[in-house]
């Protein structure tokens, strides 16, 4: 996709687009905790415990995965992202398809999550024909945000000009990165106080066409 003088939303996935916390969050936490267990041979407690410190070492539970244990990575993605009843668990408003039908622009995903399990997602909220592209961890040759290789494959994937970008996000870290960028940033949040590298601060997606003044 090409759009050099077009606005161009970039959204986050998980509790941005729809609300991950009641039901998929906990589902791969238990998922990955349990992978890294099989992985490593540990128990419950010591996976857990080696998940966390890959997290906080590398960003991810997969990068550490695969530095040290030589994970596949489609294995460790297809397996923590399994759902026997995902349309259950997927929490959203259904408002959000008229939002995103009258936001003026270009509009792709940008998820650490995988790319079955994005298009799923979306295809259950209704919302997937919204968008030009899916950009996923896989695109991202593994490298998730906030670290800026995967922002640098999406702007080169997609020929984007960073200046051109909003980034629409409830991860501070990840809107860090893109004002660095130089992308302007939303942040998806309740808390009050912003950090000086967010441009506007939302507590739902469904403020945005209301608030599209304030971004200039």
């Amino acid at each position: 996709m090409s759009a050099p003088d077009r606005r161009v939303w970039l959204f986050d996935l998980d509790n941005t687009l729809h609300d991950a916390d009641p039901y998929i969050f906990p589902h791969i936490n238990r998922a990955m905790t349990a992978y890294v267990a099989q992985q490593a041979g540990l128990d419950e407690a010591a996976a857990s415990v080696l998940r966390e410190t890959y997290w906080r070492r590398y960003g991810a539970t997969l990068l550490g995965l695969m530095r040290h244990h030589g994970t596949d990575p489609l294995h460790f993605l297809r397996h923590t992202h399994q759902f026997d009843d995902l349309p259950g668990m997927v929490v959203f408003q259904p408002a959000i398809r008229q939002i995103l039908r009258r936001l003026p622009g270009a509009k792709i995903v940008f998820s650490n999550a995988p790319r079955h399990y994005a298009e799923a997602v979306l295809d259950i909220m209704g919302v997937r024909h919204l968008f030009d592209a899916v950009c996923a961890i896989e695109h991202m040759r593994y490298s998730p945000k906030p670290g800026i290789h995967g922002f640098r494959r999406l702007i080169h994937e997609h020929r984007l000009k960073p200046a051109r970008c909003i980034l629409v996000e409830d991860s501070a870290e990840n809107l860090k990165t893109a004002k660095r960028l130089g992308m302007r940033t939303i942040w998806i949040s309740n808390q009050k106080r912003c950090p000086a590298w967010v441009d506007l601060r939302l507590e739902s997606v469904l403020e945005l066409p209301r608030r599209l003044s304030a971004l200039g």
